[in-house]
């Protein structure tokens, strides 16, 4: 086992920590469609069992979101074919990237990047079964949003209403006044869970010169609602592209008012699959199953992409007080 490092900070009141569940991937490419890369799985459970939903990509490097299903939530059954595979325009060539699935009523909702080669743009689709999807087309229109100036991606849906709507964390990029592309999160809202529109003038988890996450904050797993607030763990990245997941506080009322965040990953590369691969020193948290918090405590499994190229699993316990 290997320990990531433990985070506190005071004035949240909140401790995350990780534990690595093994020193293998749980998953792995085997197949044409998922040659040169099988990771960044979001996670449900259903009926006690675990379902990943993850991408893979092939020799050409077209991206298609697979099926696999596990009992105990370690070992994992993938599909001989993938369940989503690129069909329109805006997903021609390069594919249906980054999956993120949360159940309402009866509905699954898929959000995902459709990318063309040219544009990645935030995506829906719909199903009862986790196998057979409906698109609803993109979500969120890369270069037209109220501060992200390029594309967009990566939507972690609340689950349930707050102040009579629905809630999204996403990821939008802009260029900043120095002339460098970076992303950031933002917040989107909807009536319907299908029509969505940017719910502020500017991201809600400002930029940190010099931190782990000065590059990159991009939602991962479906945002939990906690006694303190609703925690999003979120995937940070510096300026030299070291990929680890963290957390953020958001007020329960006003999911755009930021209470709390880490200042280091949780998770960070260590071990030889995470730190080589298609794309080198990659922890990239997009799937989660956790258990209800009790006295304070919320403890699950995150599943993590690595290196752009397998799938890791860790324990995560959060503590919030």
């Amino acid at each position: 086992m290997v320990m990531a490092a433990l985070l506190f900070l005071a004035a949240a009141n909140i401790t995350v920590t990780a534990e690595r569940s093994s020193t293998e991937p749980v998953l792995a490419p085997s197949l044409p469609w998922n040659a040169t890369g099988l990771f960044n799985p979001t996670a449900i459970s259903v009926n006690g069992e675990t379902v990943l939903l993850f991408r893979a990509t092939d020799a050409k490097m077209t991206s298609r979101i697979g099926y696999a299903k596990s009992k105990d939530g370690v070992h994992f059954q993938a599909n001989a074919e993938p369940v989503l595979v690129p069909e329109a325009a805006y997903e021609k060539d390069g594919g249906v990237e980054d999956p993120r699935v949360v159940k309402i009523g009866g509905t699954y909702y898929l959000t995902y990047t459709g990318y063309n080669l040219k544009d990645a743009q935030l995506c829906l689709a719909t199903s009862v079964d986790l196998v057979h999807w409906t698109r609803k087309g993109v979500m969120l229109p890369a270069y037209k949003g109220t501060w992200n100036t390029k594309w967009t991606k990566s939507g972690a849906i609340i689950p349930e209403k707050i102040n009579g709507k629905w809630w999204m964390y996403y990821l939008g990029t802009r260029t900043d006044a120095d002339g460098k592309d970076r992303d950031y999160m933002g917040l989107a809202t909807s009536g319907d869970l299908e029509h969505w529109a940017d719910a502020t003038q500017a991201p809600v988890l400002p930029r940190r010169a010099g931190a782990f996450d000065s590059r990159v904050m991009e939602p991962g797993p479906t945002p939990l609602m906690t006694s303190a607030g609703i925690l999003v763990l979120y995937n940070g990245a510096s300026e030299d592209l070291v990929y680890g997941p963290a957390w953020a506080l958001f007020d329960k009322r006003d999911p755009g008012k930021l209470i709390a965040r880490a200042e280091k990953a949780f998770l960070v590369p260590e071990l030889a699959w995470e730190k080589k691969g298609i794309v080198p020193n990659v922890i990239f948290l997009e799937g989660a199953v956790f258990g209800r918090e009790v006295n304070g405590t919320i403890e699950g499994r995150g599943y993590y992409g690595a290196a752009d190229t397998v799938i890791g699993l860790a324990k995560i316990r959060i503590q919030v007080k």
